[in-house]
């Protein structure tokens, strides 16, 4: 008898599950796979559905199983989507200035769209439907904001996270930029979140926070992240560069050193003395905030200037603000506003290619970007 509920307890703690009647706000859907690090151990969960009920699934590791391991990213209304991610033996911080491609798409404000990424990465020929990276020596940039609004926001960040290694192996790169929904996420902000993820992490018996805190492999990879990048002739970023950050004459690596430390910090207003820093993470000023070349009145055109000469870029690409004339040049063609609203059905991007830019959708078709 002692044998049995001993079996029975090892059962457990491999495999947990928690049933709780969420129908309503997760849907038919799949959620996670999430892997946190608890002492020696890796723990997987991930929520699946069967008889209009959420089931959480825990599976616990040995941490020197690591690099056997693959998480499996599965839709459970849509399985020839799925895929299988091999871990990274060690995530690094990601280099933040590079030398110019001769190849670039540019996408922005994905927001838990798995669906338009993937149709968009396929449709211009970044990836096949094995998920395997067919653009060469290309890079692909995403310029910020993963979170919030979507339903399968851990696929998508689970499919870069792949693509990263795929990408390299074939002298392609991926940049994946934070804005400003992956600063609020990583810092507590829920403001934007779909429902769905607390109650998802409600039914793994965990704190949505704790999905993505320092312990866990999404959010080790994610604080690995720049803010900004310059790559090639291309200063790169979510929001836009304010007047006040051009005056702060720090260095695209600075930057991108000075921040890390302070990505995920709450409250930073009252924790934080460093007028830098402030100014950077700013909701107004900040790099993943600052919407001033397309609010009015519009950001005198010498800022812009000021900017390009500081960094030494031909253009400034950003996401963050959505318009009607987006994906289009500004400025002269100085600024390259490439976010539209994927959750509206408007999936598009921005192609560099052979010295030539295009405005790219799920047709594969391409067209000369606009200058407004």
């Amino acid at each position: 008898m002692r044998f049995k509920i001993a079996i029975c307890a090892l059962a457990f703690l491999l495999i947990s599950t928690h049933n709780v009647n969420a129908q309503d706000t997760l849907g038919n859907v799949f959620d996670g796979p999430y892997l946190l690090y608890k002492e020696n151990q890796l723990l997987v969960k991930e929520v699946t559905h069967a008889q209009q009920k959420a089931i959480a699934t825990e599976k616990s590791y040995k941490l020197s199983e690591k690099q056997k391991l693959m998480i499996k990213v599965k839709f459970s209304n849509a399985p020839e989507k799925n895929f299988e991610v091999k871990l990274k033996s060690s995530i690094g911080n990601e280099p933040s200035v590079w030398a110019q491609p001769d190849k670039l798409l540019f996408l922005s404000d994905i927001e838990g769209e798995f669906d338009a990424l993937r149709n968009l990465l396929l449709a211009n020929q970044v990836i096949n439907k094995k998920y395997e990276w067919i653009f060469g020596k290309g890079h692909l940039v995403i310029c910020g904001d993963l979170f919030d609004r979507g339903k399968d926001v851990p696929a998508t960040l689970w499919l870069l996270y792949k693509l990263e290694e795929a990408a390299k192996a074939k002298g392609g790169y991926v940049h994946t930029i934070l804005g400003n929904h992956d600063i609020m996420n990583l810092a507590g902000n829920l403001k934007y979140l779909d429902k769905k993820y607390l109650t998802a992490a409600e039914v793994m018996g965990q704190s949505y926070m704790e999905l993505y805190d320092e312990h866990t492999e999404l959010g080790r990879w994610l604080r690995s992240k720049n803010l900004i990048e310059k790559i090639g002739d291309n200063l790169c970023l979510h929001g836009g560069v304010s007047p006040e950050i051009n005056e702060l004459k720090l260095t695209v690596p600075e930057i991108n050193t000075m921040s890390k430390p302070y990505i995920g910090w709450k409250d930073l207003k009252n924790t934080v003395k460093d007028d830098k820093i402030l100014k950077i993470f700013s909701s107004t000023l900040g790099l993943f905030w600052f919407r001033g070349y397309f609010k009015q009145p519009a950001l005198e055109e010498s800022v812009v200037d000021q900017t390009l000469a500081q960094y030494q870029v031909k253009k400034i690409i950003v996401g963050h603000t959505i318009l009607k004339s987006n994906v289009g040049f500004y400025y002269g063609g100085k600024v390259l506003g490439v976010d539209v609203n994927q959750h509206g059905g408007q999936h598009e991007g921005a192609l560099f290619e052979k010295g030539n830019w295009y405005k790219v959708d799920l047709t594969g078709n391409k067209k000369p970007i606009n200058l407004n």
